[in-house]
């Protein structure tokens, strides 16, 4: 049987199985902590099928981007793990395209009453993060940025507030911008549906668009918002093995004129 569980930081709808699994992961890699293995060994022993997963699908997602012009929004960031992948992605496959720049939006203070009036799963400063933690968050990625050629020109951000806000005055600040990707993980209706109705104006024809929570009985706010902004029978949704709701779509001419 399986239960949802909320508070901060998470959602987890673990069986009985999946966590004495995961217990017994956890006490498996504590006890190699003495045969002193590598950084390599450690990740290829200890993640799990899931976050493997995670790390193909948005290596999938990147290389759609690439030879495309534009930045790289993400809205729920949370504790950074996205964006951190693709930050290494650029690296990898794009390390001299230094207008790729990756913005992350987040409250990093959970849900406010306004985003989650009409979810039954959520409540109140969900999903947050320890205070302070988004300068933990850019210590980590400057310096995963230090470690890539042109290490000298800044080319991620993170934006702190409502992104419903935020996203609009960032636009403001920058006329240039054009997005090739975006990722939509902040899970509930209103957010998302204000920021869909916004950013098509800045996506092209060949643009990436990523939501987290397509088609969750769980969470279905995220759906709700998609179906009321686009016309889903224009959307060619398409998902990643084993990703779970995780879902994409490339903006197509009638995609793009759609408001």
């Amino acid at each position: 049987m399986r239960k949802i569980v909320r508070g901060r930081g998470i959602s987890t709808n673990q069986s009985r199985n999946e966590k004495k699994f995961t217990k017994k992961l956890n006490d498996l890699k504590i006890k190699s902590e003495k045969f002193g293995l590598s950084n390599l060994n450690e990740i290829a022993l200890f993640a799990r099928r899931k976050t493997i997963t995670r790390i193909l699908y948005y290596n999938y997602i990147y290389k759609l981007i690439l030879n495309k012009p534009g930045v790289i929004c993400e809205f729920g960031v949370q504790y950074g793990s996205t964006m951190s992948l693709l930050t290494h992605f650029r690296g990898i496959y794009e390390p001299y395209n230094h207008p790729r720049k990756i913005i992350g939006f987040d409250t990093f203070s959970g849900f406010k009453n306004k985003f989650i009036s009409s979810e039954k799963v959520w409540k109140k400063g969900d999903l947050s993060v320890q205070k302070n933690y988004e300068k933990f968050l850019e210590q980590i990625l400057d310096l995963h940025e230090q470690n890539s050629p042109i290490n000298h020109i800044k080319k991620f951000e993170l934006v702190k507030g409502d992104a419903t806000q935020t996203f609009p005055r960032y636009l403001k600040k920058n006329p240039q911008t054009l997005i090739s990707l975006a990722i939509f993980d902040m899970d509930v209706y209103y957010p998302t549906k204000k920021i869909l109705k916004k950013i098509l104006s800045r996506m092209y024809k060949g643009s990436v668009l990523v939501f987290d929570e397509l088609n969750s009985k769980d969470h279905p706010g995220e759906t709700q918002a998609l179906l009321e902004t686009l016309n889903i029978k224009k959307l060619r949704l398409k998902n990643f093995y084993g990703a779970g709701n995780a879902s994409y779509c490339i903006v197509d001419d009638k995609l793009s004129k759609l408001t």
